[in-house]
């Protein structure tokens, strides 16, 4: 099997690759740039608990001193606090780093993967798909032609893959229009960020009222001033009086000391792709949608794509492609992503729509703070993780379901389990390994070592079920789980949504849902493939960036 070509080396094609060497799949990352990013503090990422999660697991490295996880969040208007949330110890917050360090940490993650090859200075100008591959062309100092299984798009909003394949990307242009500031300063809130409405001094130049402040490492803030509709210029001289204004306004009157570190301006644009698969060809990231008004970070969303899609190739690369599990990409993604952005249209006309009867509802100023935390700090219609409760591998109705607190398609909470080797480790971290994960829920184990109870009570017969699904999987046991009683069994999805919830051992019922899970049944001719694939998996790891046509 040839290795997967990833096109694009930016946090999402990178996290992909990372993602598919943990499952042993190798790829060639196409980079059209020289292999290293410019440093550019006023361009930052807001990870979700899950998304920073996942980055963490995938390279090994903590992000915490990479960026500022927020201690609470605050929204004002006028000079009230009409909105505030902290986040204690444990609590899941959002994490603010550069993009570029985020970049950065994937690359020196990479950098000793023998599974991957970053061809830098390539970019792609042809894609020639058949049956058993694709073919990808390069121009660039070392122009060719590379040969992959399957081909992800991961390059941008103005994607080179989804032009090639003729997909359309409908939306919005300019939804939202950002001036922004990264500076060195001193404000009133330690590690906490806030969104301020309507503030009481006066802004320089043509203003829509709000301004955001996020907390990065080493005493540095970007800025984030919304600018009314239209194409006015934002001017060196205006972007240091705005900064003037509004460090003086958060700091009692007058301006507190500060350095000028970067400045931009950032304009949101709401798009999404009729398709994200094309046959062997898939999008992810920006170049699959682009949102971002109200707090919505497009980047979290890629990451979640990468890691949806990753353990569905792995399965195909490893054992031979299943339509039904592929095309459950794009099915689950595009709704989630479509969802999020029918949520941000539909706030966008009550937060921006100025003037009229809705700004003279009472509560609706505090009714709108809720809706711009929401997207912020990742809850709600606007921020939360997606859910895939409607997804084509959803087992059908099984009698022996009972419910958790989290409903299928859903996130799994991150407990603490015993692994098979009688280790204590959270759940999370046995995510993305391209196995699906069976979890049986025994209170008391936790306090016994593993071999004192891996031959009582259910255990030998879940041991066996779970041997005999059609996908590897791996069996942990949780002494409790939200909501659970004991002896459910639970099913996990390598990306960590739940499959189904059962009452007890249920061999049959177990293994149709995992069926169901990887896409449905494998057919004699997808064993064959497998089998041929097993015979040639050392060669196509040495081929992992050597594909010439």
């Amino acid at each position: 099997m040839d290795p997967v070509i990833i096109v694009g080396a930016g946090p999402v094609g990178l996290t992909l690759a990372l993602a598919l060497a943990r499952q042993e799949v190798p790829s060639i990352v196409l980079d059209e740039g020289p292999g290293k990013d410019e440093p550019r503090l006023a361009r930052t990422v807001v990870l979700r608990e899950d998304t920073a999660a996942l980055v963490e697991r995938l390279t090994g490295a903590s992000l915490a001193g990479a960026g500022v996880r927020w201690s609470g969040w605050r929204a004002m208007r006028r000079k009230q606090v009409t909105r505030e949330i902290v986040f204690g110890d444990g609590e899941p917050a959002p994490l603010h780093i550069a993009q570029h360090v985020l970049t950065g940490v994937l690359r020196t993650a990479l950098a000793d993967e023998p599974l991957v090859r970053i061809a830098v200075d390539s970019r792609l100008d042809t894609v020639e798909q058949e049956s058993s591959g694709v073919s990808a062309h390069t121009r660039g100092p070392g122009g060719t032609w590379w040969r992959g299984s399957y081909l992800v798009g991961c390059d941008g909003p103005r994607s080179t893959v989804r032009k090639l394949q003729d997909i359309r990307f409908p939306g919005r242009t300019a939804v939202e229009r950002h001036a922004v500031a990264a500076l060195r300063t001193e404000l009133p809130w330690e590690d906490e960020a806030l969104v301020h409405r309507a503030p009481p001094w006066r802004m320089s130049g043509p203003s829509a009222g709000e301004v955001l402040g996020r907390p990065l490492p080493d005493g540095v803030w970007r800025l984030d001033w919304l600018l009314p509709p239209g194409n006015d210029l934002v001017t060196p001289e205006l972007l240091v009086a705005r900064v003037r204004e509004t460090l003086a306004g958060w700091s009692g009157g007058s301006t507190p000391a500060y350095e000028l570190l970067d400045t931009g301006v950032h304009t949101v644009h709401h798009r999404l792709a009729r398709r994200w698969r094309a046959g062997r060809v898939f999008l992810a990231g920006d170049a699959a949608r682009l949102l971002g008004a109200l707090g919505a970070q497009g980047l979290d969303e890629g990451l979640r794509d990468a890691d949806n899609l990753a353990w569905k190739l792995a399965l195909a690369w490893h054992h031979g492609p299943r339509e039904a599990l592929l095309d459950s990409y794009q099915t689950e993604r595009r709704a989630v992503v479509a969802a999020r952005l029918r949520a941000a249209d539909q706030a966008l006309p009550l937060l921006r729509g100025g003037k009229g009867i809705r700004a003279y509802v009472p509560g609706a100023a505090r009714g709108h703070d809720a809706l711009l935390t929401e997207g912020h700090v990742g809850r709600g219609a606007l921020g939360a993780p997606g859910t895939y409760a409607d997804s084509p591998l959803s087992p059908l109705r099984l009698e022996g379901e009972t419910p958790v607190d989290t409903p299928a398609g859903s996130p799994v909470e991150d407990v603490r389990v015993t692994a098979e080797d009688g280790s204590f480790v959270r759940l999370r971290d046995r995510l993305g390994r391209g196995a699906l994960l069976v979890v049986l829920v025994a209170p008391g184990t936790g306090v016994w070592e593993r071999k004192h109870w891996v031959g009582a009570g259910v255990m030998p017969r879940l041991a066996a079920a779970v041997t005999a699904l059609p996908s590897p999987a791996e069996l942990l046991v949780a002494e409790s789980y939200p909501g659970a009683a004991a002896h459910t069994v639970l099913l996990v999805r390598p990306d960590g949504h739940l499959v189904t919830a059962l009452s007890g051992v249920r061999p049959a019922e177990l293994h149709a849902a995992a069926e169901a899970a990887v896409g449905g049944a494998v057919g004699p001719e997808t064993k064959g493939q497998g089998e041929a694939k097993g015979q040639g998996e050392a060669e196509a790891r040495s081929e992992a960036g050597a594909g010439a046509k």
